[in-house]
C-alpha cells in the first residue's frame, strides 16, 4: 500500500455515504420516539408514573443449575465468544438475546453478563495474540498507537451508553443497533469479498512463481497483499517479549484507572446531584486529553513523512492523518462505546470494521480490537458490579466459558488462515457475527415491542434521575 493513492481512504465516498445513512436513520428513529410516546397509539403521558415504571426492566436472575437452558447457553456462549473474538467484535449482539430468550435474564442484567463474557474472551484472546508474530512486518501484532487512539473515546462512549440505557426505551435501542449492525456487516462483507479476490490473484501469481522456479526461471510478483507474505517465525517467548510494550500499556492502564476512579465516585454519589454531574463531566477532559495527545502525535509524524516524500504509514492504518480523519475516528470511537454501553458489547462492532476500513490487515485488526475491548469491557464489568446488575455465580461461570472459547477460537482460526493463506476468513467471520447479531436483536426487539404494545406500556423516553 505505497503511494498517495492509498491515502484518504477514510474520506472515500462510501465512508461518507455510510455516515450519512447512519446519522439519518438514527435521527429518524429517535424522533419517532416522541411521536410514539405522545401519539394515539400510546394513551399514557409522562405524568402516569405507574406506566413509566412498567417499561423499566424488572430484575430477573435465574439460578445457576444444570439443565437444558444452561447447556444451550454454554454452547452458544462458547461459539459466540470464539467467533466474536476472532472477528474482533466481542459477540454482545449474540450474548444478550441468548441470555434473555434461553436463560431468562432481564434485558439489562443480560447486557451486564454479556460484558463479563466479552471481558473473559478478549483477555484470553489477547494472551494468545501476544504470543504470535505480525504476519508481514517486524512490529507488534497489536497496534498500540491505534489502541491508545480509540480506547479513551470507547470508554467515554461506554459510560454514555450505560446512562442512555436507563433513559432509552428498549425498542429504540433495538432499532438503533439494527441500523448500525446492518450497515457495518454489509461494508465488512464487501471488504471481505474484495480481499478474497486479491488473495486469489496472489495465490495464482505465487503458483506461477513456483512453476517458474522449477523451470529455472525468475518471475517477479507485483502485489500489495501483505497478509499473505511470510517472514521467519519467532518462538512464543520471543514473540511475547517483542509484542509487549510496557510504555503504551502503562498509559492505557492509567486511562483505565482514571475512568474506574470516576465511576466509583459517580456510583457513590446521589443521582443527578451536583457532585454526580461534576464527576460525569470530568470523564470528557480525561478521554479527550489522551485522544488528542495520540492524534496529534500521529498527525505530526504523518505530516513530517509527507514533507520528506515518504508515504509509508506511521501505523497499521493506511491513511493520511489529517483533521478530518481524526474527527471521524473520534466519532466512531465514541459511537462504538455508546453502542457497547447500550447493548452490553465491548464496542468491537464499530472498532473491528473501522480498523479494516482504514487499511489495517485482518490479523492486526482482530488483535488490536480485542486488546481495546479487554480494557473497555472490564471497565463496564466493574461499573455493572458496583450497580449490582448481575449475579456473581453466573458471571464467573460464563467468564470461564468465554476464556476457553476466546483462546481456542483464535488458535483454530489462525491455523486455518495460515494453512489456506486467506486472511479474508477473519473478515467474513466478523461480518457474519455482526449480521447474526442484527437478526437476533431484531427478533428479541420485535417480540418485546409487540408485548409492550399489547400491554399498553409507555414506549417513550424514561426519566434519567429516577433510575
Amino acid at each position: 500500500m505505497n503511494g498517495p493513492s492509498w491515502y484518504g481512504m477514510i474520506n472515500s465516498g462510501s465512508s461518507k455515504s455510510f455516515v450519512v445513512y447512519l446519522l439519518a436513520a438514527s435521527s429518524l428513529a429517535v424522533a419517532s420516539t416522541f411521536f410514539i410516546s405522545h401519539g394515539p397509539s400510546s394513551p399514557y403521558g409522562f405524568q402516569d408514573q405507574h406506566v413509566i415504571l412498567s417499561s423499566r426492566s424488572v430484575r430477573v436472575w435465574p439460578e445457576l443449575t444444570v439443565n437444558w437452558r444452561s447447556a444451550v447457553a454454554t454452547v452458544i456462549g462458547f461459539l459466540g465468544s470464539a467467533f466474536g473474538t476472532v472477528g474482533g467484535v466481542g459477540g454482545g449482539g449474540i450474548f444478550v438475546p441468548m441470555l434473555t430468550l434461553v436463560v431468562g435474564f432481564d434485558a439489562k442484567s443480560a447486557a451486564a453478563l454479556s460484558k463479563c463474557m466479552i471481558m473473559g474472551a478478549s483477555a484470553s484472546s489477547v494472551w494468545y495474540n501476544l504470543r504470535v508474530s505480525h504476519p508481514s512486518k517486524e512490529v507488534p501484532i497489536i497496534d498500540y498507537n491505534l489502541a491508545l487512539l480509540f480506547q479513551p473515546m470507547l470508554m467515554m462512549g461506554i459510560t454514555i451508553g450505560v446512562e442512555l440505557s436507563v433513559v432509552f426505551p428498549f425498542w429504540l435501542i433495538t432499532v438503533l443497533i439494527i441500523i448500525l449492525f446492518i450497515g457495518t456487516s454489509s461494508r465488512s462483507m464487501f471488504k471481505g469479498v474484495e480481499m478474497w479476490k486479491q488473495e486469489t490473484l496472489l495465490k495464482m501469481e505465487m503458483r506461477k512463481q513456483e512453476e517458474a522456479k522449477s523451470n529455472q526461471e525468475v518471475v517477479g510478483i507485483d502485489t500489495t497483499c501483505e497478509p499473505l507474505l511470510h517472514r521467519p517465525e519467532k518462538s512464543m517467548l520471543e514473540a511475547l517479549r517483542f509484542n509487549i510494550r510496557w510504555k503504551w500499556i502503562s498509559v492505557l492502564m492509567l486511562v483505565w484507572f482514571s475512568f474506574l476512579l470516576l465511576q466509583i465516585l459517580k456510583n457513590n454519589s446521589e443521582t443527578c446531584s451536583l457532585f454526580y454531574w461534576v464527576v460525569n463531566i470530568l470523564q470528557f477532559p480525561v478521554a479527550l486529553s489522551v485522544f488528542l495527545w495520540e492524534a496529534t502525535k500521529l498527525w505530526r509524524e504523518s505530516r513530517q513523512r509527507r514533507m520528506q516524500g515518504n508515504w509509508e504509514s506511521v501505523c497499521e492504518a493506511s491513511i493520511e492523518w489529517t483533521g478530518m480523519q481524526v474527527v471521524f475516528c473520534a466519532f466512531c470511537g465514541l459511537l462504538g462505546g455508546t453502542v457497547g454501553g447500550l447493548l452490553g458489547s465491548g464496542g468491537g462492532f464499530i472498532l473491528g470494521p473501522l480498523l479494516l476500513e482504514i487499511g489495517v490487515i485482518p490479523q492486526v485488526a482482530s488483535a488490536t480490537a480485542t486488546f481495546v475491548m479487554m480494557f473497555s469491557s472490564s471497565l463496564s464489568v466493574v461499573e455493572f458490579y458496583l450497580l449490582k446488575r448481575f449475579p456473581i455465580p453466573y458471571a464467573l461461570y460464563l467468564i470461564s466459558v468465554s476464556v476457553l472459547a476466546g483462546f481456542w477460537g483464535q488458535f483454530f482460526v489462525r491455523k486455518l488462515v495460515k494453512i489456506l493463506r486467506r486472511a479474508s476468513i477473519i473478515v467474513f467471520i466478523l461480518s457474519s457475527v455482526i449480521f447474526a447479531s442484527a437478526l437476533t436483536m431484531g427478533v428479541v426487539g420485535t417480540e418485546k415491542s409487540i408485548t409492550m404494545i399489547k400491554n399498553h406500556e409507555y414506549m417513550g423516553f424514561l426519566s434519567f434521575c429516577e433510575k
